[in-house]
C-alpha cells in the first residue's frame, strides 16, 4: 500500500564544490589529446539528498526535485527518454537504484547557472557520490569523476574535457596532467595556511549576469584545433600556464600568479576574439583601475558566464573595486566563495 506520508527510512546528503581560475583550460579536450590544467575548488557546493523508502511505499521509483528551476519530475529508468533534465536523468540511469527502494531526490546550488564555473559538472560529481551509498562498494573520487564525465560524452554526446568532474570530485588546488585523452593523474598543491587564506582573501568572482552561451563561438574554436592536431601553437601556448601558476602559488608570488591568469585570458582571446567578451573586458577595466593583479575568464570564454579576478593587498580597495563593478551593470553579480580543501563527499542518516 502507497503511504505518501511515510517518513523516509534514511536520507543521503553529498556535496561538491564547483571550480574558478581554470588554467590551460582547452587543453583537458579530446581533440588536445594531451594536456595540463590548474583549477582552484571553492564553495558554493552542489548540493544533493537522496531521501530512501521502502519500494512498495510510493508510487513511482525516482522523483527528482531540481529546487534552482522549481520543477519536480518521474525519472523513468531503461527507456533513454531523457526530456527535462537530460544530464540529472541520464546520472540517474547510468548509477542505477536497487529494486527494493524508492527515492525522492533533491539538488541545488547557490552557484549562479551558466556562469563556465562547472556547476553542472559539480551537480552530477554529487549526484553520482550519493547514489553510489546506495549499492554495496565504493567508487573512489577518481571513479566518480569519470563517470560523470562518461554520462556527457558517452550517454549524452556532448563536448566535455575533463577537468570540472575532477575538479568536483578532489576540490582544493588542482595540478591536472592529462597524458591521453581521458586519462589524467590528480596532484593536490599543498600550500602553507598563510599562503592558502591570503589566496583565499585576495580571490574574487564575478557573474556576468546571464548564462555562459558557447554554440556557435566554441564550435568555430574546436573546428580549427581539431584541424591543427595536439601540436597547435595555442594549445601548446595554454600548456605553459598550470605549471607557472603552480609554481607561483607555492611561492606566495602573487604577483606572478596574476600574470599567468593575464597571459592565459589572452591566449583565449587569440583562439578567437569574442572568447573574450565586451563585457569581460569592462569589469577588466574596472579591477586593473582598483589594484587588480589577475583576471581569468572562467572556462572556455565566450558571451555570459564569469571572471575570476587576483586582488591587490588593500581590503578597501577590493570592496570598492566590487562595488564599483555591481554598479556599472545591473547584471554583474559578485559571488560570495571561499577555498575548499575538500571534493565530493557523501554521507547518511537516519531520519529522527
Amino acid at each position: 500500500m502507497v503511504d505518501s506520508n511515510q517518513k523516509p527510512s534514511k536520507i543521503i546528503y553529498s556535496i561538491a564544490p564547483i571550480r574558478i581560475c581554470d588554467l590551460g583550460g582547452w587543453t583537458d579536450t579530446w581533440f588536445a589529446k594531451y594536456g595540463k590544467i590548474l583549477n582552484i575548488g571553492v564553495s558554493p557546493h552542489a548540493e544533493v539528498q537522496i531521501d530512501v523508502y521502502p519500494r512498495a511505499s510510493r508510487e513511482n521509483m525516482v522523483t527528482l526535485f531540481a529546487e534552482n528551476y522549481g520543477e519536480r519530475f518521474v525519472v523513468t529508468l531503461g527507456n533513454g527518454d531523457w526530456n527535462t533534465h537530460p544530464l540529472l536523468e541520464a546520472t540517474v540511469e547510468r548509477m542505477g537504484i536497487p529494486d527494493d527502494i524508492a527515492v525522492d531526490i533533491t539538488l541545488y546550488s547557490d552557484a549562479p547557472a551558466g556562469a563556465s564555473i562547472g556547476t553542472s559538472a559539480s551537480v552530477t560529481v554529487a549526484l553520482v557520490g550519493a547514489l553510489d551509498l546506495l549499492t554495496p562498494g565504493r567508487l573512489t573520487q577518481h571513479e566518480i569523476a569519470y563517470a560523470a564525465q562518461s554520462v556527457e560524452v558517452d550517454m549524452l554526446g556532448r563536448q566535455s574535457g575533463i577537468q570540472d568532474q575532477l575538479a568536483a570530485a578532489y576540490g582544493n588546488i588542482n595540478y591536472i596532467d592529462m597524458f591521453k585523452y581521458p586519462y589524467a593523474s590528480v596532484s593536490h598543491i599543498k600550500l602553507p595556511n598563510r599562503i592558502w587564506w591570503e589566496l583565499n582573501r585576495r580571490l574574487v568572482l564575478i557573474y556576468l549576469g546571464k548564462s555562459h552561451d558557447s554554440s556557435q563561438v566554441h564550435e568555430q574554436v574546436i573546428e580549427g584545433l581539431e584541424n591543427a592536431g595536439s601540436e597547435a601553437a595555442p594549445l601548446k601556448a595554454l600548456q605553459t600556464t598550470p605549471e607557472r601558476a603552480r609554481d607561483a602559488l607555492v611561492c606566495g608570488n602573487y604577483t606572478a600568479l596574476g600574470q599567468v591568469m593575464i597571459d592565459n585570458s589572452e591566449m583565449q582571446r587569440d583562439l578567437h576574439p569574442a572568447l573574450i567578451s565586451h563585457d569581460a573586458d569592462h569589469i577588466i577595466d574596472i579591477a586593473k583601475h582598483h589594484g587588480a593583479l589577475g583576471w581569468k575568464v572562467n572556462g572556455a570564454g565566450g558571451d555570459g558566464g564569469s571572471i575570476t579576478l587576483l586582488c591587490g593587498d588593500s581590503t578597501t580597495q577590493q570592496r570598492n573595486m566590487i562595488a564599483t563593478i555591481e554598479a556599472a551593470n545591473p547584471l554583474f553579480q559578485h559571488v560570495p566563495i571561499h577555498l575548499t580543501r575538500n571534493g565530493v563527499y557523501a554521507w547518511e542518516v537516519m531520519p529522527h
